[in-house]
């Protein structure tokens, strides 16, 4: 089972977090665009996404509005990972129940900090 799917967009920012989550012991997967990100999550059902908002191929609200709406990824932890500052993307995100909301430019600590506490607290998928 995965632990983490990262979904960005930026090849220098993927792997720095793939880099840093892995280096945690976290076992990390991949997708650089929305639909990949749903094809990921529904095939390796991570349990959190580190999902970016401005992705091609539908963005990152998008995909957490379809993720809730679907009774097999519903319950999937997802923390918000975005460049832009603004507080409607942020609302927009707190209203599809995302677990957390960072802004880049992030330090490395905030990153594994957040992703900690989501995935402590989060409940077992089921398989």
């Amino acid at each position: 089972m995965t632990d983490i799917l990262i979904v960005e967009d930026e090849p220098a920012i993927m792997e720095s977090l793939e880099f840093i989550l892995k280096r945690c012991g976290w076992t990390v997967g991949l997708a650089r665009d929305g639909e990949a990100a749903l094809e990921a999550a529904y095939r390796d059902r991570p349990r959190m996404m580190l999902l970016d908002i401005m992705i091609p191929r539908r963005n990152g609200l998008d995909v957490l509005r379809e993720m809730r709406a679907d009774e097999a990824l519903r319950d999937t932890s997802v923390l918000m990972l975005t460049a832009r500052c603004q507080p409607y993307d942020r609302q927009a995100a707190e209203n599809l129940r995302a677990d957390g909301f960072i802004t880049k430019p992030y330090a490395n600590t905030e990153i594994v900090a957040a992703v900690r506490r989501v995935l402590e607290l989060a409940p077992p998928l089921p398989a």
